[in-house]
């Protein structure tokens, strides 16, 4: 029989993982809820605030921590500016047409990382970078640690956002409905590239929660956003307990399929419980019904 401590060990490490997943599918499921697209540069975007990270630290010696701030603000000066100059514009307000935008950003943005930083796998060493944790019987890297409290907070701030602010309310006005909106004076492009802008945040910090245990390169993204758009599905279209609740989920499953499957196997447990949910559940865990 399995070990227990191992199990145990296994799903800890599956939570801390899923929480940063959760945190890149609440920035995809934010600009899904209010623009209604997908947004196909998400794991581009997700790639360049990794590079921003790594060069932080490289170049100028910043901590990924402590370039926390720098990189959420970073990207979400940058996600408002391409949807506000550059998708908007590009898309001529047909859903179409942004579709086929994002995707034309992320082969542009992958290509420039190739020209720039070739197509080699970087990493960054820290004081911590092997430091352990001991959580019961298992120990449990230290940047897992800070990632999974980290991921969790920066939700929290994101939900409290939505929740509690004008801006949030806003957020949620457009969502619910466009025309209304816009008859009670809010300025719908303007929350647009807001709410894409925030989306992009989500990934600021989710790669400064990411790199003090991971890598970069340009092809980095495409993993990440392919487990998010299955987070964003299984929890539900648009919703962002689903979004949290689905990546947390995911990091267990795919940890224990590892444990069980070994690593290059470890993901097919995520695409049998995806599966499973569109049969009997296609709205998602947390979605109502249309």
């Amino acid at each position: 029989m399995l070990d227990p401590a191992i199990l145990f060990s296994s799903v800890l490490n599956g939570l801390t993982t899923g929480a940063v997943y959760a945190l890149i599918a609440l920035g995809l499921t934010l600009i899904y809820g209010v623009l209604h697209i997908i947004n196909f540069a998400h794991g581009a975007a997700l790639m360049v605030a990794l590079y921003a990270v790594y060069l932080l630290k490289e170049r100028l010696g910043i901590d990924p921590y402590a370039a926390l701030p720098l990189v959420v603000a970073g990207m979400f000066a940058l996600g408002y500016a391409l949807q506000r100059f550059v998708i908007n514009r590009a898309s001529h307000g047909k859903d179409e047409n942004i579709l086929l935008v994002t995707l034309g950003l992320a082969i542009v943005l992958e290509n420039l990382a190739l020209v720039w930083f070739k197509s080699d796998t970087r990493t960054i060493d820290t004081a911590y970078t092997l430091s352990t944790v001991e959580i019961g019987p298992a120990m449990i890297a230290l940047p897992k640690v800070i990632a999974f409290c980290g991921a969790l907070a920066v939700a929290a701030v994101l939900f409290w956002i939505i929740r509690s602010t004008d801006l949030g309310r806003a957020i949620r006005a457009v969502a619910k409905e466009k025309q209304g909106a816009r008859l009670m004076g809010i300025d719908v492009e303007k929350v647009y590239a807001l709410s894409f802008g925030i989306g992009m945040a989500c990934l600021g910090a989710a790669a400064c929660f990411l790199l003090p245990a991971y890598y970069v390169n340009p092809q980095v993204g495409g993993g990440f956003v392919l487990v998010a758009f299955t987070i964003v599905v299984l929890g539900g279209m648009g919703s962002f307990a689903g979004a949290l609740a689905g990546g947390l989920l995911i990091g267990v499953v795919e940890s224990i399929g590892g444990l069980f499957l070994g690593d290059s196997l470890g993901q097919m447990g995520i695409f049998a419980i995806f599966i499973a949910v569109l049969l009997f559940r296609p709205q998602g865990l947390f979605g109502a019904r249309s």
